[in-house]
């Protein structure tokens, strides 16, 4: 196949006329299409319709230490709810605060507990100056909307092929006290589908931050996430390897059962030191009397322990799979050689990174919106929607249908051809 750019004007102009007329069959459809999140399909949603048997009127509402769960109390977690997370999570028990049902709830009530009144006693954040957050990008657009809404500046860290540049991270945190934080994705990230390398993982727990109240968001979203049952990444424990390095107080670790049961259903957690989490247990005493117990009784008692999960997740891949692999799959015969774009083939998670030319995303999803596909926003994954290169898309196979999904990445990729051969003809 022959590279757009090696075309003479002349074939270019007769290619940019052909797709111009598939374009506007495309329009004539009148689609309707949603790939703007990465929601999972009713399909997935199906899985778990067994968890809304597990309690009824009849059944024992307390938890294993004879607490009634339908009372309030029980500030942190009910023990077995705390263990099976703590599975889930690669901690102990003990090192868990159970939440409610949303892990980016949880980020945002550390981020405003710093923000207000400190980390572990220190200034809060919001008494100090020119207060910074690093992002590796591309990176999570709902990440990115927590630090602007506190106002905290965000410094863009470009991702490699085994996590964040890490040369740039440990100069910028250590010549520089006003860096508080860092957010990272460290298992299939969203949206590229990248595990940080082991190396990657201690260089983290090894920092030396100039700032004693750094902290390392570690949203571990799709740790059992996996399309494959090989090739399977696998990653360091990020705690642990904390503790190693002598900096046990340096991360705050989230997680949830979102994408495992029910997104807006789930259970969230935090886990961290113990003194992080006692300086956390302080807020949580005067804004909750304790989450929702009976739902996190509900997810114990449906997947009673980390197998459970991990044959759930297994079903998920079933029906994640065919999906990724037909977006790879129509990526690969209609844009390889092209040279217009590329592409990351993950291993697991939510997302499909595509890179365009330069100056072409924004232009990219404006035609698939104005055909009937609403994609996710051209700079979402950048701080403040701005991407510097115009190129970043992310593709979100999970919620349509195959035979819609199908459709969509059809006018997906002749959007991508014809924004490509509008640019290259500028250049000409």
């Amino acid at each position: 196949m022959k590279a757009y750019k090696d075309m003479s004007r002349e074939e270019l102009l007769q290619l940019k006329s052909v797709l111009e007329d598939l374009y506007k069959e495309f329009k004539g459809r009148g689609l309707s299409l949603d790939m703007s999140r990465g929601k999972p399909s009713a399909e997935q949603l199906d899985l778990s319709m067994g968890m809304m048997d597990v309690l009824d009127c009849f059944t024992d509402l307390r938890c294993e230490v004879g607490i009634d769960c339908r009372n309030y109390g029980v500030m942190d977690g009910v023990p077995e709810a705390k263990r099976l997370l703590g599975e889930l999570i690669e901690v102990p028990a003990d090192n868990i605060i159970i939440y409610g049902n949303s892990s980016l709830n949880v980020m945002f009530d550390v981020v405003s507990h710093a923000y207000t009144h400190g980390v572990m006693g220190m200034t809060p954040w919001c008494k100090q100056e020119n207060v910074k957050f690093l992002c590796p990008v591309p990176g999570y657009d709902r990440h990115f909307a927590i630090t602007e809404y506190f106002g905290i500046d965000m410094i863009n860290v470009p991702m490699l092929e085994d996590g964040p540049d890490m040369d740039m991270i440990e100069k910028l945190v250590s010549e520089n006290d006003t860096i508080k934080g860092i957010w990272c994705v460290p298992k299939y990230s969203n949206p590229q589908g990248i595990t940080y390398s082991d190396e990657t993982v201690r260089r983290f727990a090894n920092l030396k931050p100039a700032a004693k109240d750094f902290r390392i968001f570690w949203d571990n979203a799709y740790n059992v996430h996996h399309l494959y049952a090989e090739p399977r990444d696998i990653i360091l424990e990020i705690l642990n390897e904390c503790e190693k390095a002598g900096n046990p107080d340096m991360v705050y670790k989230f997680s949830s059962t979102s994408k495992i049961s029910f997104p807006g259903s789930g259970v969230a957690a935090i886990s961290a030191s113990q003194a992080n989490l006692a300086d956390l247990k302080k807020r949580l005493k005067v804004s909750t009397i304790g989450h929702d117990k009976l739902n996190q009784l509900r997810h114990v008692r449906y997947f009673k322990s980390i197998n459970g999960i991990m044959k759930q997740m297994e079903k998920h891949a079933a029906i994640m799979r065919p999906k990724f692999e037909a977006v790879i799959d129509m990526l690969e015969k209609e844009l390889g050689g092209l040279e217009i774009g590329s592409w990351i083939k993950p291993h697991g998670g939510y997302f499909i990174s595509f890179d365009s030319l330069d100056g072409c995303a924004k232009k990219i999803v404006r035609l698939a919106k104005e055909a009937g596909v609403v994609m996710t926003d051209a700079g979402a994954t950048y701080p403040y929607g701005k991407d510097p290169h115009d190129s970043n898309i992310r593709i979100a196979p999970s919620f349509p249908p195959i035979n819609e999904l199908i459709t969509a990445m059809e006018l997906f990729i002749l959007c991508v051809k014809l924004v490509s051969v509008e640019k290259i003809l500028e250049m000409k």
